[in-house]
């Protein structure tokens, strides 16, 4: 990392640093070295391969570019089924052997295998690819075109954001978890709250955050329109890519100086959060759950990257444990990625969450990217760990999707309507 007499923010330093400059000012162009590039199937493959044989072009470091299917699998159609093929002959052909074939959701899978390290500046192609800023690295999306450029160059330009931090203190309740957090963010500030810049989460809450859980509030940077979401490495980073078999990084340095350049800081109180509810058809439309309990739902869904991680399942699982979920009402699981699957069955969780009487799922994005056979049908109300619950997002148009924490869905499976898991905690 270079070193610089003028404070700077977290984000300026990976720019700085990947652009080759002892210190960059928001504002500025720059052109900067890609670290990482992370494709899934969906826009990844079958977008680029085309416009790279049309360029006669060759990828300029496969050692660096990361594919997942995450989005067409299992395949359900001929036209799932040749997406996933491409991906798959051209990682052979590209050389790329950082592929993952049907190992979870591409967020969740980087992570898994330590390819996320602070001080990194990455580009995904895919919107939650800012789900990487929880290991302190400046990991953004991006579309094909782009790209495309990245994995002609191993170059991308962009402008230097602004810093926001939005500063949470004291500790969460039992109860409430990092996608309350972000729910109340996105109510609280809208969904154009981070302006395309870069979004800085501190404060002793987020620091008593498992990375999992930091890892659902950078992901959700992008429902508040922010470039970046940042959380400052520390020991539970470094314990994480440990476990990774990530050895020789470093925290030192990745944090924001003082007198650092903040266009604002936000301070909320953790300790008086309650858990929160978004009502159809926007993550910005959100109040606390305990509003919301004349809600009656037919499905809840535990899925997505932003809501079916290890961390995840055993939220719901504290919740569901010894009890079965009401008659009317579906529980749909999908677990994140395969690890966290294995993991959960390791450790009891699943059989928790079928003996409730759950559905298992692929682990995949499946219903959160309205694909495969477990879409939603019409006028369906369902209630989801997912991101995201714009108008026919998940299936049909008319079906109405509320989006709660793991916490909350589950408690709405038991209860048979949105219910406040502190209730039954």
């Amino acid at each position: 990392m270079g070193s610089s007499a003028t404070p700077q923010t977290i984000a300026q330093k990976i720019i700085a640093r990947a652009s080759g400059r002892p210190a960059v000012t928001p504002g500025e162009i720059v052109t900067c070295r890609v670290d990482l590039a992370m494709m899934q199937d969906s826009g990844g493959p079958r977008r680029v391969k085309p416009m790279l044989d049309r360029l006669g072009a060759r990828v300029w470091d496969p050692e660096k570019v990361v594919v997942v299917t995450d989005h067409f699998v299992p395949p359900v159609d001929e036209d799932s089924r040749r997406i996933v093929q491409i991906a798959r002959d051209w990682t052979k052909e590209a050389g790329v052997r950082r592929f993952h074939d049907a190992e979870g959701i591409c967020h969740v899978v980087v992570a898994e295998n330590g390819y996320v390290k602070p001080g990194m500046l990455a580009v995904g192609g895919d919107s939650h690819s800012v789900t990487g800023g929880a290991f302190g690295a400046y990991m953004f999306g991006i579309g094909s075109t782009e790209m495309l450029g990245v994995l002609v160059t191993g170059e991308i330009w962009l402008c230097v954001p602004h810093t926001i931090r939005l500063r949470w203190d004291n500790r969460l309740e039992p109860g409430v978890s990092a996608k309350d957090m972000m729910l109340f963010l996105c109510g609280h500030l809208g969904m154009d709250g981070g302006k395309y810049q870069a979004i800085e989460y501190a404060g002793a809450a987020v620091s008593a955050l498992s990375m999992q859980e930091r890892m659902t509030i950078c992901n959700m940077t992008a429902e508040l329109g922010g470039q970046a979401g940042l959380v400052a490495p520390d020991e539970v980073t470094l314990q994480w890519l440990e476990q990774a078999g990530v050895t020789d990084v470093s925290a030192a340095g990745w944090h924001t100086d003082h007198g650092a350049p903040i266009l604002h800081e936000k301070v909320f109180d953790a300790r008086v959060l309650e858990p929160q509810v978004a009502e159809p058809h926007s993550p910005a439309r959100t109040r606390p759950a305990s509003t919301f309990q004349d809600v009656r739902i037919d499905v809840a869904y535990i899925g997505a990257c932003t809501g079916a991680k290890l961390a995840d399942l055993r939220m719901a699982a504290e919740i569901l444990k010894g009890h079965r979920v009401a008659s009317h009402v579906r529980l749909l699981v999908a677990p994140a990625s395969q690890r966290d699957q294995a993991i959960a069955r390791d450790e009891g969780i699943l059989q928790v969450l079928v003996d409730a009487g759950a559905e298992l799922l692929p682990t995949a994005c499946g219903a959160c990217a309205g694909y495969g056979a477990y879409r939603l049908e019409e006028d369906v109300v369902a209630i989801s760990t997912t991101a995201r619950n714009f108008k026919g997002r998940m299936g049909a148009s008319s079906a109405q999707i509320y989006l709660g924490s793991p916490y909350t869905v589950a408690a709405s499976a038991l209860s048979g309507k949105i219910a406040d898991p502190r209730e039954l905690l």
